[in-house]
């Protein structure tokens, strides 16, 4: 038998594709040798031996940065692939020894973390206490990537998000209210059509958040054409202090109600007519996720223990 020079030459080590990885990521040393916790001369060795043992030039080293070489950007996509692949393998092997156990990874966007993540821990806590859960707060282009590349698990935010490769399971819909400052002419109402909101000074979150875009959506549907965008906020508390504050209105689904317009004696709640203006919650994971069976049952507690809420709760064919 005639064996090639290619399966006689040394194979990569996981800790070298996973050192030139980082590199490739940050392209600094230091920031990649934090990032996976090596430290910094031995991920430069690391490196260092994948490039002796592919026999390329990954890196361009300068003194003040960092270059993928052209085929170190070439390697790159391969190189996070194999990790990608070797992280789904470890997933897989955890998912059969025992379902509910080791860590899951869960991504929530901010609209909806502070209103439901009491829930979803004491969920967590009382029906699988040997689950790691672990929570990350980000924006959802974040989550979607982070979920992409296998750095979270599990989402928790709104849809639909129409990407490939994303399953998402229906938790429930929610309507949005209109909350404004005390002596505002539609402040308690009920019944408020929404061609209302074609001339009030609506309070938006800042762009990046995709609760600012389901306003503007609304907003479009009422029939109005401008961007009503005067004055922005990073969070809904901030939010709704400018409103108490009296520079203008904004809409709260329904989750954040309680939970935002207690903090002041300055806000009143108005309801829309129906049907009212709504946004649909979702957990998101990856198709053919290694845990999907898991998923699947985790959402159907979750739509059960979320039935005090004032939400719809879905069924899983919705």
């Amino acid at each position: 038998m005639t064996v090639s020079n290619t399966s006689k030459r040394r194979q990569p080590s996981l800790a070298q594709l996973r050192a030139f990885s980082a590199v490739a990521e940050h392209l600094h040393f230091r920031d990649a040798a934090a990032a996976i916790g090596m430290s910094q001369p031995a991920l430069s060795g690391a490196v260092a031996a994948l490039e002796e043992t592919l026999g390329v030039t990954l890196l361009e080293r300068t003194t003040r940065k960092v270059l993928l070489s052209p085929a170190g950007e070439r390697l790159a996509v391969r190189a996070k692939a194999v990790l990608e692949e070797v992280g789904a393998l470890m997933a897989e092997a955890e998912a059969v020894r025992a379902p509910f156990t080791g860590a899951l990874r869960l991504g929530v966007i901010p609209t909806v973390a502070p209103y439901l993540l009491p829930t979803v821990l004491r969920l967590v806590h009382d029906r699988y206490p040997d689950l790691d859960l672990q929570v990350h707060e980000e924006q959802t282009a974040n989550l979607l990537d982070g979920l992409t590349t296998g750095r979270l698990d599990l989402l928790l935010l709104a849809v639909p998000l129409g990407v490939p490769g994303v399953v998402e399971l229906p938790l429930f819909d929610e309507d949005f209210v209109l909350v404004t400052p005390l002596g505002h002419p539609l402040g308690g109402r009920s019944g408020i059509p929404r061609e209302a909101l074609r001339e009030l000074n609506l309070l938006l979150l800042d762009e990046g958040h995709c609760l600012r875009d389901q306003a503007l959506d609304i907003c479009r549907e009422a029939g109005r054409a401008d961007a009503p965008v005067t004055t922005t906020a990073a969070g809904l508390s901030t939010l709704v202090q400018l409103v108490a504050g009296g520079l203008g209105v904004t809409l709260l689904p329904r989750t954040a109600v309680r939970v935002e317009t207690t903090r002041s004696e300055l806000l009143l709640t108005g309801y829309f007519t129906e049907p009212a203006p709504t946004r649909r919650i979702a957990l998101a994971m990856r198709t053919g996720a290694a845990r999907r069976a898991e998923y699947q049952e985790l959402a159907a507690a979750l739509r059960e223990a979320l039935r005090p809420l004032p939400v719809r709760v879905l069924g899983t064919g919705n």
